[in-house]
């Protein structure tokens, strides 16, 4: 037996509880990991706040809870290639990966259900936050394509995704500006965002800072980034959001970034160039309380479950 986050009904943090399970076995195809970290993004109590939303992700009741994952391959099924036993791997594993154990498709892509190895130099709690947010960072910068000569704009750029999206965009080459609260200006500048703080007046603040003028913005907060963009004269096509449906605006999904994204950006944290912060660690034990934390959408950086 191990254990694992169990729902028996949707809900709020009060429906979160560690359950004893037996351990799945890995079948043909897919390989079993021992998981070791499990980082938590607001999707994970999105989809299971209520019985419609978690129906628009395949999900029922009893559920697991959780989709990002690191840990260390402990069964091989037939057929698999690439992997073996020992192996350190990271990916994602929808509504199941704050457990001991889970089994995913060796040749899975799909942001639901995938596995990585895990590049030497990055740490298991730093690898079980790159799935979701990476993917959907990756995702988001394609939309507007920045580099060299841009100045982008990202709301929220303290967050999950956001911490990956300020980083990727200065990769490419970019200044980027990011919006957020006061006291999270030198969280920003450590990211290498130009910190603006959001609220009313924005786009007054932006063009104080940024006279030349912003040419791009992802919004991944909500809409006042994408409003404020176009009151700075930033065309529909280059803004892009994730959590919201702006008419004329494309809505980025992790889903859909490229292939081989995710294992790039390993790459980068490998050799230094992205930094994930860890805002908390939690035992498994405390999974309401880390998800309370990371629900109330002020951390700086990640939350992640240790195993």
């Amino acid at each position: 037996m191990g254990k694992a986050v169990r729902l028996d009904a949707f809900g709020g943090p009060e429906v979160l509880a560690v359950r004893e399970v037996p351990v799945p076995q890995a079948g043909a195809g897919q390989v079993r990991v021992r998981v070791t970290a499990a980082g938590l993004n607001p999707m994970d109590w999105i989809m299971t706040a209520d019985a419609d939303t978690a129906a628009r992700f395949g999900l029922s009741l009893p559920a697991g809870f959780g989709t990002d994952y690191a840990g260390v391959i402990d069964e091989v099924g037939p057929g698999v290639t690439g992997f073996a036993p020992g192996d350190r791997v990271f990916g994602s594993a929808l509504s199941r990966a704050v457990a001991d154990f889970v089994v995913v498709d060796a040749a899975g892509e799909a942001a639901a259900n995938e596995v990585h190895h895990t590049p030497g130099g990055v740490d298991d709690r730093t690898a079980a936050t790159l799935a979701i947010a990476g993917r959907t960072a990756a995702a988001a910068l394609a939309v507007v394509d920045p580099g060299p000569g841009d100045t982008v704009l990202i709301g929220g750029a303290a967050g999950g995704v956001g911490v990956f999206a300020v980083q990727l965009a200065r990769i490419a080459g970019a200044r980027v500006l990011g919006t957020g609260s006061a006291g999270s200006a030198g969280f920003l500048r450590e990211l290498g965002a130009e910190p603006v703080t959001y609220g009313d007046g924005l786009a007054a603040r932006v063009r104080a800072l940024a006279p030349g003028g912003v040419t791009a913005a992802l919004d991944l907060h909500g809409t006042d980034t994408v409003h404020a963009a176009r009151e700075l004269g930033v065309p529909d096509a280059r803004i892009g959001t994730i959590a919201a449906q702006v008419d004329g605006v494309a809505a980025a999904n992790g889903a859909n970034a490229a292939p081989g994204a995710l294992d790039e950006i390993a790459r980068w944290v490998a050799a230094g160039r992205v930094r994930v912060p860890i805002a908390a660690s939690f035992p498994i034990g405390e999974i309401r309380r880390a998800v309370e934390l990371q629900a109330g959408r002020h951390v700086h950086g990640k939350v992640v479950i240790e195993l």
